[in-house]
């Protein structure tokens, strides 16, 4: 047997010369679409395998995209496609001869008998496709990564960004025709009102759900308060809410409290024992069992907590960005914004720009994944020194006024018994206590209200007011001096004892 001596190259003078098979190609499967283009000109099955599968950009050469892009346009007007329609398409847009004319499209039929196989082709182009983005992106990040100009922070977070945009097996186009984005929103309306229901995610609570039609998608919702008015309490009873009833998955970012902790004050409102209860372990019989039996739902809910702390706007980015590709997370909490960091080199100390800079990526955030997102933030010290009702205004958003303009909502949480105040300033003056007031101070997409609800401090939750219209205890003297007593038929007496009989009584009431 004869030796096989493999031939690196050929040296002349100083250098070699490198056979051309050593250079580097793209990625790429030229063969495959061809066949892939010829199966979908001779058999309509193959255009409908492939249509939701490929896009123009996808293949390698460039006749190819404008013959891809030609069927795609005659799909869409759901017309015929064959080779003399695509040729006439080709020709009107003035295309043909740049796509290899007639004779070429001739030999794509000619290259494939049916389509079978079609969408394991179109695969491999998809994945060529990812892979020649892949090289593109690194490129561009390995050139900007020599830029000292450039912050490392805005950098990572661009890296992150497309290589997610990838993963989503395509390119995110920079602008949409006016057509296509009409067509749209025409189909999203249609969707909507085919929809029963609420056109976004509800939130529980009856009242806030009329108002704002649920958290609607790519929305940034603020809801501040005071410490210790309760607001973690709120969003942990509307993430329960959601995750529990509706078994939506939800993505929870605590910075405040340990992700333990959160999973206590749940099942604190899931089971009805108090927290004070579940630290201390201190639990009768019944109440083991009723934790046993009452926790399984929670169990079982698509709820994700990430209790990083100090975490910067950038890993959050980073963190949500995967949670939807892996979980299809539809909403997140964050608890609460001024804990967040921005991570930059910025060593100015100006916190006013840091908090600005979070909340516009916060709203980016809320529009690349398409969800809602809700924000917990603190207010100042102004309503403290405030006289009055001391309920929360626009103004009290704490460190900068960027978060008033980046959210499409803008709400507050009002409990008058946090400052003593026992009755509203209402006409009718009712009780205050174990209430609360979400006020929606600003509203992008619909109008203003306050709205009244439930507040059960022991548990540390929120629920619709309504439910305890029934119920409501009103005070009375037999009560504070805890006589119960019992009401028999005798105690009513006669009718004529209540209207009278005839005769003028200065006793009767009426």
């Amino acid at each position: 047997m004869e030796e096989i001596k493999k031939v690196v190259g050929v040296n002349r003078g100083a250098g070699s010369v490198i056979p051309l098979e050593k250079g580097k190609i793209p990625p790429q499967a030229v063969d495959l679409e061809e066949a892939v283009l010829g199966a979908m000109l001779i058999d309509k099955k193959g255009v409908d395998e492939v249509i939701d599968i490929l896009q123009g950009d996808a293949f390698y050469k460039t006749s190819h995209q404008f013959i891809f892009e030609s069927i795609f346009e005659l799909f869409e007007a759901s017309e015929p496609i064959d080779l003399l329609t695509v040729s006439n398409n080709l020709k009107k847009k003035g295309k043909l001869e740049v796509a290899g004319g007639n004779p070429y499209l001739v030999q794509l039929t000619q290259k494939v008998a049916s389509s079978a196989h079609i969408e394991f082709h179109a695969r491999i182009i998809l994945q060529k496709f990812i892979q020649r983005s892949l090289i593109k992106i690194s490129s561009e990040i390995i050139e900007n990564s020599y830029k000292d100009a450039i912050d490392v922070f805005d950098l990572l977070d661009e890296a992150e960004s497309k290589l997610y945009d990838v993963t989503q097996g395509n390119i995110k186009k920079s602008s949409e025709t006016a057509q296509s984005l009409v067509i749209q929103a025409k189909k999203r309306i249609e969707d909507i009102s085919k929809r029963k229901g609420l056109s976004g995610i509800s939130t529980g609570f009856e009242k806030l759900d009329l108002l704002t039609s649920g958290w609607q998608p790519s929305d940034l919702v603020i809801i501040a308060a005071r410490p210790g008015m309760g607001k973690t309490a709120l969003t942990l009873s509307m993430a329960r809410n959601i995750a529990v009833l509706k078994e939506i998955p939800v993505a929870f970012f605590s910075l405040e409290m340990s992700s333990v902790q959160l999973i206590t004050r749940l099942i604190s409102a899931e089971t009805g024992l108090s927290s004070e209860k579940l630290r201390t372990g201190k639990l009768a019989p019944h109440e083991w069992e009723q934790l046993n039996v009452k926790v399984g739902d929670l169990e079982r809910a698509p709820l994700f907590i990430d209790d990083t702390p100090s975490l910067s706007i950038f890993d959050l980015r980073a963190k949500a960005r995967r949670l939807a590709s892996q979980h299809g997370i539809k909403l997140i909490f964050i608890d609460y914004l001024q804990l967040m960091t921005a991570a930059t080199n910025n060593k100015s100390g100006n916190r006013e720009q840091e908090i600005s800079m979070i909340s516009r990526n916060l709203k980016a955030l809320a529009k690349e994944l398409d969800i809602p997102v809700i924000a917990l933030s603190q207010l100042s010290r102004a309503v403290e020194t405030r006289g009055g009702t001391k309920r929360p205004l626009l103004s009290d958003l704490r460190e900068s006024g960027a978060i008033e303009q980046d959210a499409d909502i803008v709400s507050f949480i009002y409990r008058p018994e946090y400052y003593g105040i026992t009755e509203w300033d209402d006409e009718e003056r009712s009780p205050s206590e174990g209430q609360a007031e979400f006020i929606v101070a600003k509203h992008r997409n619909g109008g203003l209200d306050n709205i009244r609800m439930k507040f059960i401090g022991h548990l540390g939750k929120f629920e619709d007011l309504a439910q305890f219209d029934t119920s409501y205890e009103f005070p009375s003297k037999m009560n504070t001096e805890g006589v119960s007593p019992t009401i028999s038929p005798n105690d009513f007496g006669e009718p004529s004892q209540a209207f009278g009989d005839g005769a003028e009584d200065e006793d009767t009431p009426f």
